[in-house]
């Protein structure tokens, strides 16, 4: 029915019938009848259309079938290996139909989250002010964030925009979550090594329920060493799990409008506990 990239043919006309001109992406309706051929108007049909149309630009529609596919596939390669972020990124996307929703509804329902999900912010180099970020003071938010992305070499940049989510809004929600998973590690205090990944991934999983998470905690452990299984599970995972359930959702937080705050203060007000 629709290719790949997510666009459709237009239809062949028969005969030199002169059609009148319409806005773009209305469907024609026939002359003796407002309604469309099935009997609906055409908000009611452009709506049904919706998965015909690229719903934001990357956006590749895909059925359930296809989505089952992808996450099978992916959820093998990451487990085979957890570096591989885009394997990672398409699980997220292909599992995550009942928590992306459930998200965003706690995000509508949060004057901040709700603020968020009107402006769209995005944190990527070019919205961030690095050399304002390095001036403020050591235990702030934006000091510790930038010390975390330069200690452990990695760049915001290097998240992967969604294509498989069937949704624009819920398109954003994954893409946001994403975008602050580095501020977690800031606020969890946690590297970007296994072992700091692996509580990460326990805390977001309490928190966001996404498959995807559950998945990296469960099985991320499975490369550590004994004596970094023994801290995991005596210590790290007790307290991540203990701060994904009392925190509130980690999504409606602005975080460029708290870049000032000290990180202590951002756990208390967001109810993580001290890092052991």
């Amino acid at each position: 029915h629709h290719s790949l990239c997510g666009l459709r043919k237009a239809p062949s006309r028969s005969g030199p019938v002169p059609q009148p001109v319409l806005p773009a992406g209305r469907a024609r309706l026939s002359h003796s009848d407002p309604r469309g051929w099935d009997g609906r108007g055409v908000e009611e049909e452009e709506e049904e259309e919706e998965g015909w149309h690229q719903l934001y630009p990357g956006h590749i529609p895909t059925s359930p079938l296809q989505k089952a596919l992808l996450a099978a596939g992916s959820a093998v390669m990451a487990l085979y290996d957890p570096y591989r972020h885009d394997m990672v990124a398409v699980l997220g996307e292909t599992t995550g139909c009942l928590a992306l929703p459930n998200l965003r509804d706690k995000m509508k329902h949060h004057p901040e989250g709700y603020r968020i999900l009107q402006e769209r912010p995005r944190i990527r180099l070019s919205t961030l002010d690095m050399a304002r970020l390095r001036e403020l003071p050591d235990g702030s938010l934006g000091r510790e964030y930038v010390r975390f992305l330069e200690d452990n070499k990695v760049s915001p940049d290097t998240r992967m925009p969604p294509k498989f989510v069937d949704d624009e809004e819920l398109a954003y929600v994954i893409q946001r979550y994403r975008e602050v998973h580095d501020l977690m590690h800031t606020l969890l205090g946690m590297p970007t090594n296994m072992l700091g990944e692996v509580v990460v991934k326990w805390f977001e999983a309490v928190q966001t329920g996404l498959p995807m998470c559950v998945l990296g905690a469960a099985f991320g452990p499975v490369r550590l060493s004994a004596r970094k299984l023994q801290v995991l599970a005596t210590e790290l995972v007790p307290w991540a799990i203990r701060s994904g359930r009392n925190a509130s959702c980690i999504l409606n937080v602005y975080y460029e409008q708290r870049w000032e705050q000290p990180v202590e203060s951002l756990r208390e007000e967001i109810g993580i506990f001290p890092p052991p």
